[in-house]
């Protein structure tokens, strides 16, 4: 048998009245009670714009700083594939050496995401030192290369 109207109408008020019980289904009544009540909600606060006038000047002259030591202490990039554990052991070995012989020197291997196939040691302004690229299996061209000949090389030239 079909629900009478008035059936339906007691459903709709229910749904309407809020019960005192917590629940995630009467957050439901109180959106609708919400919608239909014509009390004013308090008007949210403006949220403050705060500036550090003083910050900023400090801030500015800390980066110079650091720009000037920058300059002075020279930084390597050894970009070395991931694919194969021998372009590790080369990139550490090239690493360990130039910070025993140059103490002032800062090097790093892999500040981004390296190249596929990639040996390259280079200077952070821009002097490269060896660059193999695009290199297939089993990267004979790098496995060839005097490493300590090449350490002395890249000492040379920066000392």
């Amino acid at each position: 048998m079909a629900p009478t109207p008035r059936r339906k109408a007691k459903a709709v008020e229910a749904a309407v009245t809020l019960s005192p019980r917590r629940t995630r289904s009467g957050a439901v009544g109180k959106r609708v009670a919400a919608e239909t009540s014509t009390a004013t909600a308090a008007p949210a606060r403006a949220k403050k714009k705060v500036r550090f006038v003083e910050g900023k000047e400090e801030n500015k002259e800390k980066e110079k700083e650091s720009r000037e030591e920058d300059a002075k202490n020279e930084s390597i990039i050894i970009e070395a594939c991931k694919q194969c554990n021998a372009f590790k052991t080369r990139a550490l070995k090239v690493k360990q050496a130039l910070e025993t012989a140059l103490p002032a020197i800062s090097v790093s291997i892999n500040p981004l995401k390296p190249r596929r196939g990639c040996f390259e040691i280079r200077q952070d302004g821009g002097q490269i030192f060896i660059s193999l690229l695009n290199m297939p299996r089993p990267f004979t061209p790098m496995k060839n290369l005097d490493m300590d000949e090449l350490i002395q090389d890249i000492i040379n030239k920066l000392a």
